[in-house]
């Protein structure tokens, strides 16, 4: 029972920070259209700006976590206007040939010798304190991670369900054309869009690196996992990438510890085929 309380913990903590990510993801692709590919590049940014300002800079951890945030926002806002808007009308695989070659140079950029170099880093935990939660062990770290990324999707509901910006994205994921009929500035709430999307993945990859290592390729695995998750829980749909990443999450977890670890990603992308042969539209079919 213990064993199972201990992957209880560990699964929620790895499904918050999947949500976070795959949230940002599934936001681009119902109001672009577009599949991000050099999404997992800014959740890489946000880990080594973080890593940057706790390290080099001599930061607090919350201040690094947030300037972390804003940077890979910019950046994000910055790729939507010089990237994928000028090919909004092209055919959909040259914005994701683009977004590859993004992935790619971020990857570069950062492993180059005189930024921080291909060598995996160590980011100094903030929060070193253990708690005893039912005689389950679980660092301070993990805790933080679950009710941070907790906060982050309320807010994000919130933000998307009771303001006035928030309805213009979810009316422009629903119908781009019609919003701009009625007023609605697409290229402003597509930048806004990105940046949203950067700031989450910034924020997971901040939660999560104390506990993992940092590394020029830490976004490509993540791409692929958030990528599962959204087609899971079905492109577009913000329950539905939820959903997927904390299913995803509990079968990585509890999989690794009850038959292997060295077959936790197998069971989680064979979960994700077992449920896309008996659902091929996922787990939430996006609303129209």
């Amino acid at each position: 029972m213990t064993l199972f309380l201990q992957q209880l913990f560990n699964a929620a903590a790895l499904g918050g920070v999947y949500a976070l990510v795959a949230l940002g993801l599934t936001l681009v692709y119902g109001v672009m259209r577009v599949p991000n590919f050099a999404h997992g590049g800014l959740y890489m940014l946000g880990a080594y700006f973080t890593f940057a300002g706790l390290t080099r800079l001599g930061w607090p951890y919350l201040l690094s976590l947030l300037v972390a945030a804003l940077l890979v926002a910019a950046i994000a806002a910055l790729m939507e206007r010089f990237i994928f808007y000028p090919l909004r009308d092209a055919p959909h695989v040259q914005p994701m040939i683009a977004a590859i070659g993004v992935l790619f140079f971020m990857e570069a950029a950062i492993a180059h010798p005189r930024v921080f170099g291909p060598e995996f880093q160590t980011m100094p935990s903030p929060i070193n304190a253990i708690v005893n939660v039912g005689g389950v062990t679980v660092t301070g770290q993990r805790l933080l991670v679950i009710a941070a990324s907790v906060l982050v999707v309320f807010g994000l509901n919130y933000f998307l369900k009771r303001t006035l910006t928030g309805a213009t994205i979810e009316a422009m994921s629903q119908n781009r054309e019609g919003a701009r009929l009625v007023g609605i500035d697409t290229n402003r709430v597509g930048m806004l869009t990105f940046a949203i999307s950067g700031a989450l993945a910034a924020v997971a990859a901040a939660l999560i690196a104390p506990i993992n290592l940092v590394s020029p390729s830490m976004g490509e695995v993540m791409n692929l996992k958030v990528f599962a998750i959204i087609i899971l829980g079905g492109m577009g749909s913000v329950p539905g990438a939820i959903v997927g990443a904390f299913l995803l999450a509990f079968a990585e977890t509890f999989g690794g510890a009850y038959i292997s670890t060295d077959f936790a990603d197998v069971i989680g992308f064979a979960v994700l085929v077992l449920v896309l042969a008996l659902k091929p539209q996922g787990l939430f079919r996006r609303s129209a």
